[in-house]
C-alpha cells in the first residue's frame, strides 16, 4: 500500500477537500476507451479478527504511533529480519495471486474483502490494512478511474473493468506488501495496453535499484518508461519502506521529478509500486477521506513488489 507526498494529502495518505460526484458511475466513451467511471458505493463494516491472531500496534485504535519518520535514514534489516520478511512479503503473494480467482463479473468488492480477509486470518495473520488510520477494510480495490486506497463496496464488478487490488500483512510482527492489476471480462485495448504499461514501468524501476545507487534512480527509470509508451505516472503515490512498521523510509518517488536523498544500501527493504495513467496526473480525494481518483477519468494501473537490497543488486521478496 502506497502514501502520497502531495502537500495537501496526507494519511497512507492524502486529505484534500474533494468535490463530490454522482453516485457510482456512468459509461464514458472518451480517448481513453470505453468503461464505467467509478465512484463510492455502500461500504459495510470492519471484519471481526480472532483474539489468537498477532495484532500491529494500530489496530485497536487506529492510531499509528510506531512508524518512523519517513525522512529519517533508512534502516539495514539483519539476516533474521529478512529471514521474516520473506515469510511475510511471500505470503501476501499467496493472498493476492489466490484474490484472483474472485475478480469475476457480478461479485462485489466487498465480496473479495471478505475472501482476502479470511484467507489472512485463517493463517493467523493481519490484514494491515485493517484500521490502520480508520481504514475500514482489509484490501484496497481499486477500479478504473480509482487511482489508489479504493475501499470495498457494494458495487459488483462489470465486464471491462480494470481492478488493482492491494495486498499487505502482518505476519509473525512483519508487514508484507504487493499489488496487481487485472482484467474483469474483456477489457478493450488501450486498458489492456494501460496494464501492460504499468507492470512495464514497475520492473523498470526495480532493475534500476542496487547498492550505491541513488534512490532517485528509480524515479528516473519509470518515468522514462512511462514516457516512452505515452502514458503518465502519478508523481503524488510513493513506495516505502516496510518491515515491523507499515510505512517508513526510504520513500521511493517514481517519477523524476524527487530530490530524495541517499543511496541504497545492502540491507534495505522497500516497495516500488507507481501508479500509472492514460491522461493527466491531476488526482482528487472522494468524500470518504481515501479514495483517490484521476480529475479527468482517465484509467490508472498498479503493480507492487517488495524488494530487498543484496550485496550484488536486489531481491524480489513478493514474487
Amino acid at each position: 500500500m502506497n502514501i502520497c507526498r502531495n502537500a495537501l494529502i496526507r494519511r497512507f495518505g492524502f486529505v484534500v477537500n474533494a468535490p463530490s460526484r454522482s453516485f457510482w458511475s456512468k459509461l464514458v466513451k472518451v480517448d481513453f476507451g470505453a468503461y464505467d467511471v467509478v465512484d463510492l458505493g455502500n461500504v459495510s463494516g470492519p471484519r471481526s479478527v480472532p483474539e489468537y491472531v498477532t495484532l500491529p500496534s494500530y489496530a485497536k485504535t487506529g492510531n499509528v504511533t510506531d512508524e518512523p519518520d519517513h525522512y529519517s535514514p533508512p534502516d539495514i534489516k539483519n539476516s533474521g529480519q529478512i529471514t521474516m520478511l520473506r515469510q511475510s512479503c511471500k505470503f501476501a503473494r499467496f493472498v493476492l495471486n489466490s484474490a484472483e480467482s474472485q475478480l469475476k463479473v457480478g461479485a462485489t468488492t466487498d465480496d473479495i474483502d471478505g475472501f482476502v480477509h479470511d484467507l489472512i486470518i485463517s493463517n493467523n495473520a493481519y490484514p494491515s490494512p485493517l484500521n490502520y488510520k480508520g481504514f475500514r477494510k482489509s484490501v484496497c480495490t481499486s477500479i478504473n478511474n480509482v487511482a489508489c486506497h479504493g475501499v470495498p463496496d457494494d458495487r459488483p464488478l462489470v465486464d471491462g473493468d480494470l481492478i488493482s487490488v492491494d495486498v499487505s500483512v502482518y505476519l509473525n510482527g512483519f508487514h508484507g506488501d504487493c499489488a496487481a492489476t487485472y482484467c474483469v471480462g474483456n477489457v478493450d485495448k488501450y486498458g489492456r495496453t494501460l496494464m501492460a504499461v504499468a507492470e512495464q514501468c514497475m520492473y523498470s524501476g526495480i532493475k534500476a535499484c542496487g547498492p550505491g545507487v541513488n534512490f532517485s534512480a528509480i524515479g528516473e527509470a519509470i518515468e522514462l518508461c512511462a514516457i516512452r509508451n505515452k502514458h503518465k505516472v502519478l508523481s503524488s503515490i510513493t513506495g516505502h519502506g516496510i518491515g515491523t512498521y507499515f510505512h517508513g523510509p526510504p520513500v521511493i518517488f517514481h517519477s523524476s521529478q524527487n530530490e530524495y536523498p541517499g543511496i541504497m544500501e545492502p540491507g534495505m527493504v522497500f516497495t516500488v509500486e507507481p501508479v500509472i495513467c492514460q491522461g493527466s496526473e491531476d488526482i482528487e480525494m472522494l468524500e470518504d477521506g481515501w479514495t483517490i481518483v484521476t480529475q479527468d477519468n482517465s484509467r490508472c494501473a498498479q503493480f507492487e513488489h517488495t524488494i530487498l537490497i543484496t550485496d550484488d543488486g536486489y531481491d524480489i521478496l513478493t514474487k
